[in-house]
């Protein structure tokens, strides 16, 4: 008996177990093979019977240990048939620990020697069995030096027997794997390789960049590609491959497929192959040197291993040493190099030792790894290839080869060709398998469509997968929930492998029956070897850790949301945990599907509600996810696991938070994660925008956005996709209907490629913009891109450049489908009118092009559209090319330019290019400078397209007629700069330019004529025709060639100017430069070149010459003036040089009078000597015809000339700044005293002081000044003023004298041709001190004439005041003086009227205004007393008290008084007591005036009292003042016996009520009145209706003012009948009434005669109304004014038949007038001679409207203003009103503010025209009527 059964005293047991186990060997080999899985199965078997293999395998599984027993009992209870007799005594005898016996339980220590001689296994994956080698000690070191020696001559048969060794063993392991009963293929059948894909510069020899290894459909093609893995390009040094890959792509299974293609002699380049997996080199925890990894801890030599490992080192170009999983390496190397294969390093150590050369140099390593940031032991030079899964052929092939029975094959296949999602996650290998064995389960037992729609998801997938695999398809949840938190924390202690120990027997079991897990022999260091677990591959480990958070209820569900996090996809390799929970929000996010509930519900034993809770926390993190603004990885990795969820709310969270422009750069993106993106932007609504840069891509990735409609611009930049890649964009791109701009750059496309892409994506029909930069082209590709530009209706401008390459597109009229069905003659047709209405821009630049390729491009360009612009820039075309292109120009309809500059043009080029262009008749320009490399042809549209343009410009009929009816061909400018030029060219040049009729424009400037070249152009010229400019600058000429270029105004018609600028060299000849285009600088939008008005060339435009920086030597002035002497009339002469000396500018004065045509002479920024202001005073004698003087600063001096023509007339002299002081003055004017009449003499800003004045003052007489003399900013004080006050008896023709000695500094003094009857004297700011008082009076004395005085702020106080009122005394005439001190507005009425007592003179006028801190007073000589006035004094003879007093004074002084006024005072009851005694007084006064002033109710009593007494007043103003309704009243008593009023004001008071009526009887009595106004005090229709009974009763009304008084139709109609009787009525205001048509037509019909000024601003007027005021206006002889503004008139507008001859003014502001009144309304304002104002604003008007305007401006002589604010008018209308305003000369200002005219276009008009004015604010003061 069995020695361990007679331990266990088991014996009927363990034969039960023998005796099952028997019937089933095959299962047993296999979980032998799986818990032991270095033994070797085959050396036992043919040796012993089965019985007895049976027990020996028991045997050797029982000694394993505990744990190892007890999970291979639950293995057997689990997956055989066993009896339930036998199963309850085999799970309760050894499926537990207690029934185990101590002193069986032995390690590894106890194991047969049979089993050591047993290798381990460096499986991974589904791979389940290890390389099997000789047992040898783990830690052995090397031989000593004296075995080395002996073994020296078995040197090369020790090395071939390890390699043999090495060989037959991977064939061992490789070759012995058998299918599994009940199972499918799997890793014997047929390897497909995945897509493997080139990075940048690591391609192969014989691949190129971006190519695809591993063609599928390639007979024998895997090994090809595999071997394309080692044809990199580093001869020498290390041969570093590295093969990226995501999780799931097969990188390891790659590793063992290149192992075993080792093994079978396939790899015939490699003698020696090595394996390591990273995640298992991590559990060494000591130093190694390289051999001991190579042979301790892979396979140890028989016997030498030094000199095996010196055999390699020596041949180490034919060892491959392959590295799994190179991300997963935990422990960072030494910065210091490995010394040598002697020194033990760490495995990372020894990794970088390999790729760096210093280990093993010349041997070949290949690592993979999943992409990011890789180790730096990587040298740079490695070569990279990354691994993309499968493609849809691949993942069809999978399956097929997955199925090898036909039935099940296709099915599996219709299953997966009808689920385009499923297809999407197949291209991960990884998932690809889970499917097939998913597939392969649900098949039998599914109808067609129904088990492809069970795998919705990754997740439900691996749901399906375990659900599917369990015992009878029901998995036990105590299993599942067991295993999953192994996963779990395996996860969170970055723990992939697990010992025996680490998992519980019955979770082993569970895991080895459905296959979940793998075993195999792991080394932990030289000599410790065990069985390693770990679950076949990493993502399903994730998914059982995602399992147990979601289903344990030992997992707080709180706590769930700090799972569900994004990664960036950095793997980071130093940290200290590998990164293993990057998929497990994915899986988490999976299972929080709603599908995925009863199956959480069944593993978790609770119901849904439960389940529910927990998927919900899941949920809303990831709601809290979508809102946040995350990068391009962590944004894939969120539509990863929004998918996995398959909730369209959330998806559309997700979607709508996307920003409109998403962004990814440098991180690999794979066809799931485009079509998890795709699948996301299905539910946005907004368009989007998709970059990717530096991201390595998948190349058949663009499939996965096929049908996205949501993606307007895409973007990929990266150097990684290929060929491919372009082709699978361009099958996908059809169906995304929204796609605008298409980027694809920095891809290196071959030619067939990207013409395909191109001809593809032009057909898409809303493409915008298609970038194809930096993608090598051939010139062969790029002319066939340019026939595909041409030919496609689609593309607007073609742009090459170097590295770029871009279509700018716009969609066509008609779709392709639609040109295709149409037939041949019809789309001929259609294709011609697409090229005639289509135009496209070409741009060839730095290219290579050469002639013949030239030629073919020209040929393609006659055949196609309109072209914009072709730019041929930067090729090798030469002389020939260039003169081609040149002479192609004409019939290539080319509308902007062709540059043909940096070609390599010579100056004989220069000649076959002007003969090419001479005769074609669109050359606007042609620029060539061979310095500059520059030759641009510019071209204008032609004659047809003009008069198109002539069509829009001419807005309408009227402003047709003043244009030319046939535009003249446009002009040609031809610019040869910077070409060397000299003069011997210049004859063969001239004979190639003569050719050209429409020659305007000649540019020899940078060249080399000189002076000998300057001579013979002038001969040259007449034969070159009409020019309008010659630029001669940069050719050296001196003055003697200006002299000879002068005289060519005798012999060209054409020339008017000549500009010389010796300091830079600029000498230009031009024409007349009238135009609008020549003025503001360019052509204007949309109007003809040659349009203008008519009444434009009737000017005589001057010639000028302008030499600036010239040296003026008297020599060469006299040259100069002698050759001017011969130059046509009017001439303009302009100079400028640094300094010019007396005696040149003496020698230049003195040619003047022989110089009859001159008009202008300037000299500008010169400087003159300190005499030249009197040479210059001088030539008003010497020169008759000089007209004006204008000297500033000694730096400018401008002379004026009269024409021979012209009648003597005024003179003008301006010494301005000139430093002039008081000896200047008396020669200065001894001079100009011989001047007959001297308009204007202005002396400003010299230094002339008081005495200078003084002197000045003295001469006054004996000048004979007219108009004006300034004097302003001379330094001059009050005792200047003085004088001057003192001064003006003696000079009668002084009318007026203003001084402001303040900041402003002005002093003035105006004159007129005869003896003035007064003089008027303003002094500002003079600071008089009192004794400046008595010198004042005493100048004012002795003035023989009335004066006027006004004192600003002079000063002079109240005591001062007095001072003067009591010292000035005249014999006869009236004295008028005007105080502003600040102390007026606060000294009260009662202290300013005691002043007046001081008077020497009778006060005849008062007039006190507080807020304007004005007294004005006019004095009355001599005194005379007034008899009433007498006697009412004699009547107030008590004196006791100050009142009577002052009355009494003040009856004596104003007893003449004919006006008194106050406005804006505080009337206390002293003054109102005041002025009751004083007003009886006063029996001359007439006008009354007190506004906007405060006075009590008992001032009011007192001054109605003293106002009844005065009854002949003719003028009362009581307006503005806020007396109340019972003040009003009582003021009414005022009017009681007014029968001598003639102006009457009430206005802004409240008349309505009780008042109108007590007023209405009062006016009746006053017939002698002329001006009522009553306007604003709401009187309504009742006041109407009272007033229009009055008006009949007063004859003489000349002026009502009835504005803003509530009337309405009732009342206005009865006031228009009233009005009509006021025969002599002038001025009508009735504005702000809602008066309305009727009462317009009311006063049509009857409308005074005699009417000057009509105010009915917001009248509410209509068309009606306001056409039958315009006809009873029309012929009216005295019409000033005419308001109709804030009216809805629309066409009602004015229009007159005889108009109006006095109209001034006329206000339609807010009137709705628009375009179809412009011209009736035009035609009206020219009947209305002396308009001065327009007032147009707020309208609707156009350009039509501004054309009409701009038509009648020249002919409105006396129109200075016209308001277009807030209007309708663009640039072409405004232009029109410039060059009209241009006729105006007597206009000030015309604004433009508000209307649709652009900034640059506002510019441009202001600078041709400041009188127009677009600013906010108007900054032109308003004019008073009549100046």
């Amino acid at each position: 008996m069995d020695p361990v059964s007679l331990q266990l005293g088991t014996k009927n047991l363990w034969s039960l177990l023998v005796r099952l186990l028997s019937k089933d060997p095959q299962w047993l080999n296999a979980k032998v093979k799986f818990f032991l899985p270095k033994m070797d199965l085959s050396s036992r078997s043919k040796a012993e019977d089965a019985t007895q293999g049976v027990m020996l395998q028991l045997n050797r599984l029982y000694t394993q240990g505990q744990a190892t027993w007890q999970a291979f009992i639950h293995c057997v209870c689990m997956e055989l048939d066993v009896p339930l007799d036998l199963e309850v005594p085999l799970l309760s005898t050894w499926g537990h620990g207690d029934g185990f016996p101590s002193q069986l339980e032995t390690g590894e220590e106890s194991q047969p020697e049979s089993q050591l001689h047993h290798g381990d296994s460096w499986g991974c994956g589904a791979g389940g069995g290890g390389l099997k080698r000789p047992h040898q000690s783990c830690g052995s070191s090397p031989r000593p030096k004296q075995c080395r020696k002996q073994q020296l001559g078995g040197y090369e048969e020790l090395a071939k027997r390890y390699l043999q060794l090495l060989r037959s063993s991977a064939q061992q392991r490789y070759g012995s794997r058998t299918r599994r009963p009940g199972q499918p293929l799997a890793f014997h059948q047929a390897y497909i390789p995945p897509i493997l894909q080139w990075s940048r510069a690591t391609a192969p020899f014989n691949t190129q960049e971006g190519a695809i290894l591993g063609d599928p459909k390639a007979e024998d093609g895997t090994e090809a590609s595999i071997l394309d893995l080692f044809n990199t390009k580093a001869d020498k040094g290390p041969r570093v491959t590295v093969l990226l890959g995501k999780a799931g792509m097969g990188k390891t299974t790659l590793a063992h497929r290149l192992c075993q293609k080792w093994a079978d002699g396939q790899l015939d380049r490699f003698q020696a192959l090595f394996l390591f997996e990273f995640r298992q080199l991590n559990l060494i925890t000591e130093f190694l040197t390289l051999p001991q990894l190579l042979f301790d801890l892979y396979l140890s030599p028989e016997a030498g291993p030094d000199l095996v490992f010196q055999y390699l080192e020596e041949n180490a170009k034919g060892v491959l040493l392959i590295f799994d999983g190179l991300d997963q390496a935990l422990h960072p190397h030494s910065s210091k190099d490995t010394a040598g294969p002697e020194a033990p390093s760490p495995a990372l150590a020894l990794f970088s030792g390999l790729c760096k050369g210093t280990l093993l140099p010349g041997c070949w390593v290949l690592a993979t790894s999943r992409p990011g940031k890789l180790p730096d032991c990587l040298p740079t030079e490695a070569a990279t290839v990354h691994m993309w899964g499968f493609d849809r052929p691949r993942v069809e092939e999978y399956v097929g080869h997955f199925f090898s029975n036909q039935p099940w094959q296709e099915a599996a296949l219709a299953e997966l060709r009808e689920n385009r999602h499923l297809q999407s996650m197949c291209a991960v290998p990884a998932v690809c398998q889970v499917t097939c064995l998913c597939l392969y389960h649900l098949l039998p037992s599914s109808s067609p469509g129904q088990s492809a729609a069970l795998l919705p998801t990754v997740t439900q997938n691996y749901v399906q997968l375990v659900s599917t695999l369990g015992p009878r398809g029901h998995p036990l949840p105590e299993s599942l929930l067991g295993l999953s938190e192994v996963a779990l924390r395996g996860l969170e202690t970055g723990k992939v492998i697990f010992s025996v120990g680490d998992i519980p027997p019955p979770m082993m079991a569970f895991g080895a029956a459905l296959g979940l897990l793998t075993s195999f022999c792991i080394c932990t260091g030289p000599g410790h070897q065990e069985t390693g677990y770990a679950f076949t591959h990493l993502s399903l480990q994730e998914f059982f850790a995602a399992l147990h958070l979601m289903a344990s209820p030992e997992v707080d569900k709180n706590a769930l949301a700090h799972y569900v996090t994004l990664s960036s996809r950095w793997v980071l390799r130093t940290k200290a945990r590998l990164g293993l929970l990057d998929h497990l929000p994915t899986f988490l996010a999976g299972l929080a599907s709603r599908a995925c509930c009863p199956f959480l519900s069944h593993v978790a034993q609770r119901d849904e509600v439960w389940v529910g809770a927990r998927q919900a926390e899941v949920m809303q993190a990831l709601r809290r996810l979508a809102t946040r603004r995350l990068t391009g990885p962590k944004v894939v990795a969120l539509c990863h696991c929004v998918g996995e969820t398959q909730e369209p709310e959330l998806a559309s969270l997700v979607a709508q938070s996307l920003p409109c422009h998403l962004s990814f750069h440098n991180f690999p993106l794979t066809s799931a994660d485009l079509a998890s993106l795709n699948n996301i932007l299905g539910h946005r609504n907004a368009p989007i925008q998709l970059d990717f840069e530096g991201c390595p891509l998948e190349p058949h990735c663009p499939e996965a956005l096929a049908g996205c409609k949501q993606v307007e611009n895409l973007s990929f930049k990266s150097r990684k996709c290929g060929d491919a890649f372009a082709e699978a964009l361009s099958r996908s791109l059809p169906t995304m209907g929204s796609l605008k701009k298409l980027g694809f750059q920095d891809n290196q496309l071959k030619d067939g490629v990207l013409l395909n892409i191109v001809e593809v994506l032009l057909c898409l029909p809303r493409l915008q913009k298609l970038d194809l930069s930096r993608n090598s082209v051939s010139i062969s590709t790029l002319l066939c891109l340019t026939k595909v530009a041409i030919t496609s209706p689609a593309v607007r401008m073609l742009q090459v450049r170097e590295a770029d390459l871009i279509f700018l597109l716009s969609p066509p009229t008609e779709t392709a489908a639609e040109l295709q069905g149409a037939s041949d003659l019809q789309g001929n047709a259609s294709q011609r009118k697409e090229a005639q209405s289509r135009s496209l821009a070409l741009r060839l630049q730095q290219c290579q092009l050469r002639v013949h390729d030239v030629q073919e491009l020209i040929a393609q360009l006659q055949e196609g559209p309109h072209l914009d612009k072709v730019d041929l820039s930067g090729n090798q075309l030469d002389n020939e090319g260039c003169r081609l292109m040149a002479e192609a120009a004409a019939q290539l309809d080319i509308t902007r330019n062709l540059d043909l500059s940096d070609n390599g043009l010579s100056v004989d080029g220069v000649y076959g290019v002007l003969s090419a262009v001479s005769m074609c008749q669109t050359l606007a320009e042609l620029h060539i400078s061979l310095l500059r490399k520059t030759v641009v042809l510019t071209f204008a549209p032609e004659q047809e397209e003009q008069g198109g343009i002539q069509e829009r410009a001419a807005l309408h009929d009227g402003l047709m007629r003043q244009m030319p009816c046939e535009l003249p061909p446009h002009s040609t400018r031809i610019r040869l700069t910077h070409c060397g030029l000299q003069a011997k060219h210049l004859a063969q040049l001239c004979r190639a330019l003569g050719g050209s009729c429409r020659l305007s424009h000649l540019d020899f400037s940078g060249n080399a004529l000189g002076d000998e070249g300057a001579a013979q152009l002038a001969q040259l010229l007449p034969g070159l025709g009409t020019l309008q400019s010659l630029n001669l600058s940069e050719n050296g000429l001196s003055l003697d060639s200006v002299f000879i270029l002068t005289q060519c105004f005798s012999t060209l018609q054409w020339l008017f100017h000549l500009e010389v600028n010796s300091e830079s060299q600029h000498v230009v000849l031009r024409g007349d430069r009238r135009g609008r285009d020549q003025l503001a600088g360019g052509p204007l939008p949309e109007f003809p070149a040659g349009a203008r008005f008519s009444a434009f060339d009737q000017r005589c435009i001057p010639r000028s010459i302008c030499l600036r920086q010239c040296l003026l030597e008297p020599l060469s002035l006299t040259h100069l003036c002698e050759t001017l002497e011969k130059c046509p009339g009017p001439l303009e002469v302009k100079l400028s040089c640094e300094v010019l000396s007396d005696q040149s500018l003496e020698t230049l004065l003195n040619h003047l009078p022989r110089l009859p045509q001159l008009s202008l002479l300037q000299l500008s920024e010169t400087r003159l000597s300190p005499r030249s202001p009197l040479m210059l005073a001088d030539l008003f004698g010497l020169c008759p015809q000089v007209q004006k003087v204008d000297l500033r600063s000694l730096y400018h001096t401008t002379l004026r000339f009269r024409s021979s023509e012209e009648q003597k007339g005024e003179y003008c002299g301006r010494f301005m700044d000139c430093a002039l002081s008081r000896e200047h003055m008396e020669p200065l004017c001894w001079l100009l005293s011989k001047c007959e009449d001297l308009n204007q003499l202005d002396l400003s800003a010299n230094l002339l002081g008081d005495d200078g004045l003084q002197c000045l003052l003295e001469c006054l007489p004996q000048l004979p000044i007219s108009a004006s003399l300034d004097l302003s900013h001379n330094s001059i004080s009050v005792e200047g003023a003085l004088c001057l006050v003192k001064t003006l008896p003696s000079c009668p023709r002084v009318r007026e004298a203003s001084v402001n000695l303040g900041s402003e500094q002005s002093f003035w003094i105006h004159f007129s041709r005869q003896e003035e009857a007064g003089k008027t004297l303003r002094l500002s700011q003079c600071s008089f001190r009192p004794e400046h008082v008595p010198r004042l009076a005493t100048g004012l004395n002795q003035a023989l004439k009335p004066t006027a005085l006004t004192l600003t702020q002079c000063c002079l106080g109240l005591k001062q005041l007095t001072v003067l009122l009591s010292l000035v005394r005249w014999p006869v005439g009236l004295f008028n003086l005007r105080v502003e001190e600040p102390w007026v507005g606060k000294a009260g009425v009662l202290a300013l009227l005691e002043v007046c007592t001081q008077a020497s003179g009778n006060i005849t006028e008062i007039s006190i205004a507080e807020a304007q801190q004005q007294l004005c007073l006019q004095l009355e000589f001599p005194r005379q007393e007034n008899p009433e006035a007498v006697a009412l004094r004699l009547a107030h003879c008590d004196l006791g008290t100050h009142h009577n007093l002052l009355v009494w004074q003040l009856m004596e002084t104003c007893a003449r008084l004919r006006q008194l006024s106050l406005s804006q005072v505080n009337l206390c009851d002293t003054s109102s007591l005041l002025l009751q005694s004083l007003l009886p007084s006063l029996s001359e006064l007439k006008t009354f005036r007190l506004t906007c002033s405060c006075v009590r109710s008992e001032g009011l009593v007192h001054l109605t009292s003293g106002l009844s007494h005065c009854l002949h007043l003719e003028e009362l103003d009581l307006s503005n003042n806020q007396f109340g309704e019972e003040g009003t009243r009582v003021l009414m008593g005022v009017l009681e016996g007014k029968f001598w009023l003639k102006r009457l004001d009430l206005s802004h008071l409240p008349l309505g009520g009780s008042i109108l009526p007590v007023l209405a009887p009062r006016l009746r009595h006053m017939t002698l009145l002329q001006s009522l106004r009553l306007s604003h005090n709401q009187i309504g229709d009742t006041g109407a209706q009272l007033l229009a009974a009055v008006l009949p009763w007063l004859p003489e009304l000349r002026k009502i003012d009835l504005s803003g008084n509530g009337i309405g139709p009732a009342g206005g109609v009865q006031l228009a009948e009233s009005l009509a009787l006021c025969r002599h009525l002038e001025e009508l205001m009735l504005g702000c009434n809602a008066l309305g048509d009727a009462t317009a037509l009311g006063l049509a019909q009857g409308l005074p005669r005699h009417l000057r000024i009509l105010h009915l601003p917001s009248s509410r007027l209509g068309p009606e109304g306001a056409l039958s005021l315009s006809q009873a206006l029309d012929g009216c002889p005295y019409v000033e004014e005419v308001s109709l503004a804030e009216n809805s008139l629309a066409r009602g507008i004015p229009q007159f038949c005889q108009g109006l001859p006095l109209l001034r003014r006329i206000d339609l502001v807010s009137c709705d007038v628009d375009d179809h009144t412009a011209k009736p309304l035009a035609a009206s304002l020219l009947l209305c001679p002396a308009l001065e104002e327009i007032l147009l604003s707020w309208n609707v008007l156009g350009d039509e409207a501004a054309a009409e305007l701009a038509r009648v401006l020249p002919q409105m002589g006396r129109l200075k203003r016209m308001d277009l604010e807030k209007n309708r008018i663009t640039a072409c209308g405004a232009w029109l009103l410039a060059e009209g305003l241009a006729q105006g000369s007597g206009i000030q200002v015309i604004r433009l503010w508000n209307n649709p005219i652009p900034p640059d276009t506002v510019r441009r008009l202001q600078r041709q025209e400041p009188r127009l004015d677009f600013a906010f604010f108007d900054k032109q003061p308003k004019a008073p009527w009549g100046t």
